[in-house]
């Protein structure tokens, strides 16, 4: 049986769309294409692993390294007023390739509440999506 390829692995070879905001050798970020908030961006290493527990103690180190970086880049480049970062470790985890969540936070969001059902809010349109997405890689120019 043919195994339909990992989209994460699609994007991180460039086969893929997606809206980039970050590119290391070993790493991309992009934006979600269904965000809990505007800017929601997901970090993923280039090499298929599936899982947080496969990762080895120098993969950590770095990927958390790049987490910071852009967590830092929500806040700088959306006025966010911090974020949310979520791994999930097969439960919950839409595609089996290992990647964080980082969700900008502002004060009364939504984002969490009593009963905790996390809304999907989509972009409007590609051009607002892209506009997020040029003010994360902004942010993260600056920085450097």
């Amino acid at each position: 049986m043919l195994r339909k390829p990992c989209v994460f692995c699609e994007i991180g070879n460039g086969r893929a769309p997606a809206l980039l905001v970050l590119e290391e050798r070993d790493h991309v970020a992009f934006l979600d294409h269904r965000p809990l908030l505007h800017g929601h961006v997901l970090l993923v290493p280039r090499r298929h692993v599936e899982t947080f527990l496969e990762l080895g103690p120098e993969e950590i180190g770095a990927v958390y390294g790049l987490a910071q970086r852009l967590a830092r880049a929500l806040e700088t480049g959306l006025s966010a007023d911090g974020s949310f970062l979520a791994v999930n470790t097969r439960i919950s985890q839409s595609v089996p390739h290992f990647h964080i969540h980082i969700v900008p936070r502002w004060k009364n969001d939504g984002l969490f509440s009593p009963k905790l059902v996390w809304k999907r809010r989509p972009y409007a349109s590609d051009a607002e999506a892209e506009e997020v997405a040029a003010k994360i890689r902004c942010a993260l120019k600056r920085e450097e």
